[in-house]
Order: C-alpha cells, then sequence, then structure tokens
C-alpha cells in the first residue's frame, strides 16, 4: 500500500520527467554528415546509403558438405562412381565430370562441370578409386546455389540502419572494406566548481575530488561519439563563458554537471542565456531536480546537476537518448519490469523518484530492495544497485510487498 495526494498538479515552470523527454527529443534533428569509414569500425554505427550486391552471392555452385560431387543421373545407370579429382575450396577441379564419375569435394569448394549433387562423406565408402553410396541423396542436394544469399541488383541494406556484427559480414561478403555512415557527435563535457581537484592530487581542507567527469567520461564511452573533455572550471563567470565557446566551436553537445542552481557562484544557467538559450530546468523527479537544457548556437546542452547520483540518473533518462537521436538512432523508452519490492520504501508525494535497487529474477517473479539510503550524493548506492526502482509523483511511503516498476541499468547503459 501507499499514500498519495489527492492531486498531481505540477507547480508552475516544473515540467515532469516525461515532458522533459519529449521537449528534448522533439527539439533535436539528427547529424546528416557522412563520413566513409573502414568496415572494421562500422558496428553499431548508422549506414548512410543504400546498399546493393553488385554480384551473387555465393558467386558460383559451391558444397555445403565434404563429399562427393557428380551427376545425380549417374545413380539411375552407375551403382558405383569412380573419382576422378579433387575439388578444393579456392582451388576448384577444372574439368570436366562424366556420367558414372565423381570428384572429391570440400565444403565450400565449386561444383565441377557436369556435376549437380553432393553426397556427404559419411554416407560414401572409398574402395580405390571407386565410391561406393549407400544412401540415395536428392538431385541438389548438399547444393548451395548462386544468390542463395544475395541477388545481384538486390538492396541488401537500406540507409539509417544502425549496423550489427551480421551486417558488417554481409557488407564483407560483396568485398567492400569502406562503408558511409553518419558522423559521429562530438561529446563535450565538463565539471564546474572551486572545491574540486584533479584524482591524483592532494586535497586541502574543503575540496574534494571530482567524480562526475570520470563519471560521464565512462558512460559516454558505451554511446558512438567522440569525447571532448573539457577539464574543470572553477566557479568564475569568465572561464563558464570561455569553457562554453569552445564547445560551441567544437562540439555538437556540451555536458556540464553542477553549477545549474541559482547560487550566487552558479554561473552555467546565466551563461547560457546570455550565450545561447535556455529551455527548461526545473523537473519533477527525484534525484535530478536542477537540470539545464538549452543550446549554444547549434551545438545543444545539458547542465546535470552536481550531485554524483544526480549526474548519472539525468544523465541516462534525459542526455542519453538525446545524443542517441542525435547520432541517427531510432530511440524507444526503455524497458522496465514489474517487480515485488522487498522493502518498504520511503517516498514524498510531489515528484516521480529514481530509487537505487538491487532486484533478482525468481521463479515467482522479479523481487528488489532498495540499496538504503538514497541521498544523491551517496554514488556507492549507484555502485551497489543495478536498477532504478520507479515511483510515481503521486505515490507517498510504500510497503514492503508493493508491486513496483524497475529500470534495469541493463537496460540503459
Amino acid at each position: 500500500m501507499s499514500t498519495s495526494v489527492t492531486c498531481d498538479v505540477l507547480p508552475e515552470g516544473v515540467l515532469s520527467v516525461e515532458q522533459a523527454q519529449e521537449r528534448i527529443l522533439d527539439g533535436i534533428t539528427a547529424i546528416t554528415e557522412i563520413e566513409l569509414v573502414d568496415l572494421k569500425q562500422a558496428h553499431g554505427r548508422i549506414l548512410a546509403e543504400d546498399l546493393q550486391a553488385d554480384f551473387d552471392v555465393p558467386p558460383h555452385c559451391n558444397s555445403s558438405m565434404d563429399g562427393y560431387a557428380f551427376a545425380h543421373q549417374s545413380l539411375t545407370t552407375h551403382t558405383n562412381l569412380t573419382q576422378i579429382g579433387i575439388s578444393w575450396a579456392g582451388r576448384p577441379y577444372l574439368g570436366t565430370v562424366q556420367l558414372g564419375e565423381c570428384v572429391r569435394i570440400m565444403t565450400g569448394a565449386c561444383l565441377p562441370a557436369g556435376t549437380d549433387t553432393v553426397e556427404m562423406q559419411e554416407n560414401a565408402e572409398k574402395l580405390g578409386e571407386q565410391i561406393i553410396m549407400h544412401s540415395s541423396p536428392k538431385l541438389g542436394e548438399n547444393v548451395r546455389y548462386p544468390g542463395d544469399d544475395l541477388k545481384q541488383g538486390e538492396t541488401i541494406l537500406t540507409n539509417g540502419r544502425k549496423l550489427t556484427a551480421a551486417d558488417i559480414g554481409l557488407i564483407a561478403s560483396l568485398g567492400k572494406s569502406h562503408i558511409n555512415v553518419l558522423r559521429k557527435p562530438r561529446i563535450a563535457f565538463l565539471s564546474t566548481g572551486d572545491e574540486l581537484k584533479l584524482a591524483g592530487m592532494p586535497l586541502a581542507w574543503g575540496e574534494i575530488y571530482d567524480s562526475n567527469r570520470y563519471t560521464l567520461n565512462a558512460l559516454l564511452q558505451n554511446l558512438p561519439v567522440d569525447i571532448l573533455d573539457l577539464g574543470i572550471i572553477p566557479d568564475q563567470a569568465e572561464a563558464v563563458e570561455q569553457a562554453f565557446l569552445q564547445a560551441k566551436a567544437q562540439s555538437d553537445l556540451l555536458i556540464t554537471s553542477g553549477g545549474v542552481s541559482v547560487g550566487d557562484a552558479d554561473f552555467v544557467a546565466s551563461t547560457l542565456s546570455r550565450l545561447g538559450q535556455v529551455n527548461f530546468w526545473k523537473m519533477a523527479m527525484k534525484p535530478g531536480k536542477p537540470l539545464t537544457h538549452g543550446r549554444l548556437g547549434n551545438c545543444l546542452f545539458f547542465g546535470l546537476p552536481g550531485n554524483p547520483v544526480s549526474v548519472m540518473a539525468t544523465f541516462l533518462l534525459f542526455a542519453r537518448p538525446a545524443i542517441l537521436k542525435l547520432a541517427g538512432h531510432i530511440v524507444t523508452q526503455p524497458v522496465t519490469y514489474t517487480a515485488k519490492t522487498l522493502t518498504p520504501l520511503k517516498k514524498t508525494p510531489g515528484r516521480k523518484d529514481f530509487q537505487r535497487g538491487i532486484y533478482t529474477s525468481t521463479e515467482r517473479g522479479y523481487e528488489v530492495k532498495t540499496t538504503g539510503k538514497q541521498e544523491s550524493h551517496l554514488l556507492r548506492s549507484m555502485s551497489q544497485a543495478n536498477c532504478f526502482i520507479v515511483l510515481e509523483r503521486a505515490w507517498g511511503d510504500l510497503e514492503a510487498g508493493t508491486q513496483v516498476q524497475i529500470l534495469p541499468f541493463d537496460n540503459l547503459v
């Protein structure tokens, strides 16, 4: 059971998670620039052309088995067949096989002239040059025909397809070593804050290590993007402006962490407003209420909160799908599952909660428990968790045994 508010109306100027996601995606157009890449580097990329087969694949009749190739008509007049040669894969037998004759053939080897059927070696016995058949194969058995896979002139892959490993092999079977794909988005990111220090440097009193850039770098490495790390930017208006101008000139999308609230030392939203466009910055979600979205000219912008859990949640729910659409991917909502909570869940009505949880799959279905404290500065809770427990805005506290929705991290990263 859970408690809920009687009215689910949002405060003025505050967006729901769904409204924010919709607005973000509606404002994004996929990159159209094309680049030619080596086929070995094309996995997961978006194809930027229609591909036709220039020839039949396979290009010739070949054997699907190790065995013996012969004319099927021979079986009507001959009990045994005389082996007159061998056809190897890549080294075909070049003569013509007459009735009553056969050729030893290997898998993938061309069928010699005069043959139309292959008997697998397990069903034949060799006595000298005589081959005794122990079964009666059908006409054309164990033969692969030209164009079985691809017909000359056939369109095999279309513009806009995300290339899979099978697609790469298919393209390679046509002898293509390079392919036209959409250019990868260039993603710049930075952290803001005078208190932040690079890992490996000594800390003074009041300083902390910057974890957000490492988190963002790892999350971005799972996406089809080129990455530009702009480092730690101090809480100075001029420094923030210079970083923004660099990102505007060199990237398609800028992600910042920290400095998106209304404090005296928070310059992200004000700088974005001065140099570009701010679309919104409050959402009815927890963690991650302050999120700035906008543009710097043609460069998209996401200003994520400073707390590390909020950074991960807002990146996964908002920035990640935006990046995928920018890269030309078809964006769909991640799959959620229904699970029974094994622990009570604390929640205040009014914001959609994404609490950190640990779920397991049992014979009774999915079960989930909380990682404990849910404060947004507790990054360890994300390290321990394998899912978000998604709690609707109107809900209050939930008792153990309540059915909830879970969003596995595997569906997000």
